[in-house]
């Protein structure tokens, strides 16, 4: 039908009439039409994934107790509407969108945010719930092309419960959730890994009897789910007073519109929540004002901390004022209308996204910054200042979806020094510090000074009892005695230092498995960061089950991994490399892994396993693929890695040029539109950050050398994961250039100072995330493009566009009608200059990363790049058409085939 119903009816003879026997308007998969009506009985299931119809994971559908709709994953409320700051109206569900699910028939009134909606306006529109768990309402345009008009859940916060009970949200944060001040991880471990789903619970609980006890937290700009009672209130102190004498109120809001400020209490509105808090999400448009109780003795560790700001705590030394926290830590800014906690340096002012009293650390953020640069001066504080920046630096998240604008900024980790006595001007100001008596200091400054037998703790902020036995054998201890220990001790530690460097000096040299076994016995000395223990480790000849300790990922045993992938299933192999197979595993909590199985016949495949276990342990980046663990028992060496469901970058991007244009006009409908040009510079910019966090801002400078598009994989969000390190080789810190006998990587993505001379460096690197960029455009493969006019490589047929300025004309015509013409001609201006045959010539990638995400268009001019003229592989070369190819000769090279 037009409508796009298929309908399967049959002929009534009696009646001359259709009869119905089945319509897809009443059994939809994933798509919502106009001329549906969502019933109480009628949901969309998600795919599986893009190539996979059978039902996955997410579905919607209309609650059937309540006037809301919901999407769930699996068993899980995974999104809902009618959850707003406000507890009114149609929260989260537009109402355009609720007009179209009631097939036209619900009643709007029009109004200056509700336009008059009629049917007409639906034409070529339709709702989708997609595979990753977003529902999305589209409308062609005049081009033909799809459009997102609204989606939900937007953003991580939008999910339902995001960060579980009492856990506040905010999606303009990596660090999205914390706990509300008085509260605690319910599972500190989960919390760490990034699963918030536990929530949290509080640290003392409240109505203990006494009417003093307990308080409320003051959070503005707040979204919580549906309160659990409400009644008309006079004013905030009868709506305070309810909760405070009610055990089971846990919180409130009081709201007043118009009619209350001027008078007219009846519309004056107290909302009581008597059940655990969830959904919280600060700096929520349209937010209400919520009080939360909590315990006094939670919020108010001394007399002179500061309180809360928000959802921050504020633990004493830090000040926010005069008036609480120590004068020499009074770095910190409450803004009592919003919440807003800022941090004060003489570089700027910076907001806080949260602080842990517990290690003496607080999280800031740093706005319109790309990366982060240990030469930035903001990191290089003031010797004085009593804070210190840790040395963590973490990139803002990648976006929710592909629609939604990129964000930049960086968030800073910072600890404060332990403070000393705190400050005293009388008797009275060391009242909350027992043991203690205010005296004058040798710099001239009053403090409160710890009585005799007592020492100051700055970590428990009180003066503890000292150890009779301690303090007495310290006090009568005669000064020959300390000299004779003093002297004792230095020659001692001398002694063993030399003995200890001649034995590892001779150890290192021989290079046998005996060093190796020496590190490990002596665990207790961290060498494992050290650039050089990884070195000898990835050195040396073998690999054993004895080596765990020394690698910082789980080890896993072979059952496990044997019952994960069905014993290594055919059905479960993903694919096959030089280095082995490649299996799907599932683990029984349901974690889906993907398994590297080294082949007992690789050439090369035990330099390469080390080289992986070893080096991605240490690495921890959101566009790095993450090392789950690996596991060594006798012959067998496999590394279990997080599974992609949206496989390599490759299969987009050269296969969806194929299905696309395919002759007999079949078309893969995912794979077509699926990498529009939005996803492909996403897919660009994440590259170049986790290029940039190898060569600068990991523990160990880091070399790829294998960079290519079969090596970038996608997750559900198609975010870019750069993946392989097998070929991957360590910089020490002063190292700029390397050389090596034995060239290894892929024709086509490989420098010439590399594959013509064995020299690698940063820059090498570089120049084959040019040709991925370049690839990423064209949607053509380098090693199987030739323009036979002009017998030009794909590398040589962009740089003539350029030069002739029609560079667009490089763009692949899939995307040609979604491409940002600005960006688009950046990416090819960056591809260019990463390209140069010059390495001095080529940007570094935080150039690269600062030129991508720039808002200027004045980029320096590329010179003509390396290999324009389509050449054939060096005659050093040992070559092959197969996938992978490894040989025991000078030059080793992967050759992808057409």
């Amino acid at each position: 039908m037009d409508s796009g119903n298929l309908v399967v009816s049959d002929e009534d003879q009696g009646n001359h009439a259709e009869k119905i026997l089945w319509q897809s308007f009443a059994n939809p998969t994933d798509t919502f039409l106009p001329g549906m009506k969502m019933h109480d009985n009628l949901a969309l299931t998600s795919w599986s994934s893009y190539e996979d119809p059978s039902p996955g994971n997410f579905s919607f559908e209309k609650d059937q107790g309540e006037n809301q709709y919901i999407i769930w994953k699996r068993s899980i409320r995974y999104w809902k509407s009618s959850v707003s700051g406000k507890f009114v109206g149609t929260g989260e569900m537009s109402t355009a969108i609720s007009y179209l699910l009631s097939n036209f028939t619900l009643r709007v009134s029009p109004n200056n945010t509700v336009p008059f909606l009629t049917s007409s306006l639906y034409s070529d529109t339709r709702l989708v719930m997609n595979y990753w768990g977003q529902l999305q309402y589209l409308k062609m345009d005049s081009e033909k092309k799809w459009l997102l008009v609204w989606v939900e859940p937007r953003d991580r916060c939008s999910v339902f419960n995001a960060c579980g009970n009492f856990g506040t949200c905010n999606s303009k944060y990596d660090s999205m959730c914390k706990c509300l001040p008085g509260f605690k991880p319910n599972s500190i471990e989960s919390w760490n890994a990034g699963d918030f789903s536990g929530g949290c619970s509080r640290r003392t609980n409240v109505c203990s009897g006494d009417a003093n006890s307990d308080t409320f937290l003051s959070l503005k700009m707040m979204k919580v789910g549906n309160p659990d009672a409400q009644f008309n209130a006079k004013n905030e102190d009868e709506c305070k007073l309810e909760c405070l004498n009610n055990c089971q109120c846990y919180a409130y809001s009081y709201q007043e519109n118009e009619e209350a400020r001027q008078g007219d209490s009846k519309d004056a509105v107290c909302w009581i929540w008597s059940e655990d808090l969830n959904n919280l999400e600060e700096e929520y448009e349209d937010g209400c004002d919520l009080h939360v109780r909590v315990a006094f003795s939670d919020i108010e560790s001394t007399g002179r901390s500061c309180g809360t700001c928000g959802t921050n705590f504020i633990p004493y030394p830090l000040g926010t004022g005069p008036n609480c926290g120590d004068p020499k830590y009074f770095s910190f800014h409450c803004n009592i209308s919003t919440g807003e906690l800022d941090f004060e340096t003489p570089a700027g002012i910076y907001p806080v996204i949260s602080i842990n009293s517990e290690t003496q650390k607080f999280l800031i953020h740093r706005e319109n910054a790309l990366y982060c640069d240990r030469s930035d001066k903001f990191l290089v504080l003031n010797q004085s200042f009593p804070f210190h920046f840790t040395g963590n630096c973490y990139a803002d998240p990648s976006t929710f979806s592909s629609n939604a604008p990129l964000k930049h900024g960086i968030e800073i980790e910072l600890s404060w020094q332990l403070p000393l006595e705190p400050i005293c001007s009388s008797l009275l100001d060391c009242e909350d510090w027992p043991n203690s008596t205010c005296n004058t200091t040798s710099d001239g400054k009053k403090r409160c000074l710890c009585n005799k037998n007592f020492l100051w703790d700055g970590l428990k902020l009180n003066c503890t009892l000292e150890s009779n036995h301690s303090y007495q054998s310290e006090r009568h201890l005669s000064l020959p005695k300390i000299t004779v220990i003093t002297f004792t001790t230095v020659i001692s530690l001398i002694l063993l230092s030399t003995t200890a460097c001649i034995y590892l000096r001779k150890r290192r040299q021989a290079k046998t498995q005996e060093s190796k076994g020496y590190v490990q016995k002596n665990s207790g000395i961290n060498f494992y960061d050290s650039e050089r223990y990884v070195r000898d480790l990835i050195e040396s000849g073998r690999l054993k089950e004895d080596d765990a300790q020394a690698i910082d990922i789980p080890h896993f045993h072979l059952e496990s991994i044997l019952d994960a992938t069905n014993n290594f299933a055919n059905s479960n192999k993903l694919g096959q490399g030089g280095f082995g197979p490649v299996y799907k595993g599932k683990f029984p909590g349901g974690q889906e892994i993907a398994v590297k199985r080294l082949s007992s016949c690789s050439g090369q495949g035990l330099e390469e396993f080390k080289n992986e276990v070893v080096l991605i342990a240490k690495l921890q980046h959101r566009n790095l693929v993450r090392l789950l663990g690996y596991c060594v028992e006798g012959d067998e060496k496999m590394l279990l890695y997080e599974y992609m469901p949206n496989r390599s970058l490759d299969a987009f991007i050269f296969e969806t040029n194929v299905m696309c244009h395919a002759p007999n006009g079949l078309q893969d409908r995912k794979l077509c539109v699926v990498l529009d040009w939005d996803v492909r510079f996403k897919i660009i910019l994440g590259i170049a950050r986790g290029l940039l966090y190898l060569h600068e801002d990991s523990r160990l400078r880091i070399i790829h050398r294998d960079l290519k598009t079969s090596n970038i994989l996608l997750d559900e969000e198609k975010n870019p994961k750069i993946s392989d390190f097998g070929l991957a080789r360590i910089f020490g810190g002063k190292e700029t250039v390397a050389n090596t006998d034995r060239v290894v990587g892929t024709y086509g993505y490989m420098s010439p100072e590399y594959a013509l001379d064995g020299h690698f460096s940063v820059k090498s690197d570089v120049f084959s995330f040019g040709v991925v960029v370049l690839e990423i455009i064209s949607g053509k493969r380098n090693t199987g493009f030739y323009q036979v006019e002009h017998e030009l490589s794909l590398l040589g047929y962009a740089w003539h566009l350029w030069k002739e300025g029609r560079a667009m004309e490089f763009m692949d015509q899939t995307v040609c009608q979604t491409c940002n013409a600005d960006e688009c001609l950046k990416c090819v201006n960056v591809g260019l200059l990463c390209l140069q045959e010059d390495p001095n010539e080529r940007p570094t990638m935080s150039n690269v990363v600062f030129m991508l995400g720039s808002e200027s268009n004045t980029l320096p001019s590329p010179k003509e790049p390396a290999f324009v003229v389509r050449r054939c592989p060096s005659s050093r070369a040992s070559t092959s058409s197969k996938l992978e190819t490894f040989s025991r000769n000078e030059l080793t090279v992967t050759i992808d085939g057409r």
